[in-house]
């Protein structure tokens, strides 16, 4: 058996995250490592490197997640902009070898830039702000 990706070990509860909403095909979370607030991550619930390795169910339901973690950011952050994101393998900077879409809402002054600009100067401390973290996601679950 094939270790399990982080994605994985998150999805079966063996990792702690900070959840927004989940579909049968996908599940969404915070990053620990926000490029801004509500920066999340929607994965596929089977773990593939790429995105053409997904089923047609698989990937239309991940664009179903991607579109309702939208809608709850959008409703959150007053916003109908986001850059909306995927590295489709390890040469493309994925670094989690698990098909994710980063969805980040987009604001005036947010900081961030176009895509290859996005955000440089984010600072990647080793400490995790999880109560911040678990605060928003409690909120943008309506909790």
């Amino acid at each position: 058996m094939a270790d399990q990706t982080l994605f994985e070990r998150i999805i079966n509860g063996e990792i702690p995250c900070h959840k927004v909403a989940e579909g049968e095909h996908w599940f969404s979370f915070l990053d620990i490592f926000p490029r801004r607030e509500g920066h999340t991550l929607v994965i596929p619930k089977r773990a593939v490197s790429h995105l053409g390795m997904l089923s047609d169910t698989e990937s239309a339901g991940l664009m179903q997640g991607v579109k309702q973690v939208q809608q709850l950011l959008a409703g959150y952050f007053g916003t109908s902009d986001f850059t909306v994101c995927l590295h489709d393998g390890p040469n493309a900077g994925q670094e989690v070898p698990h098909v994710h879409v980063h969805i980040l809402p987009r604001t005036v002054g947010d900081g961030g830039s176009t895509l290859a600009a996005m955000w440089p100067q984010t600072p990647t401390s080793s400490e995790i702000d999880h109560a911040g973290l678990g605060a928003l996601a409690s909120a943008l679950r309506g909790e």
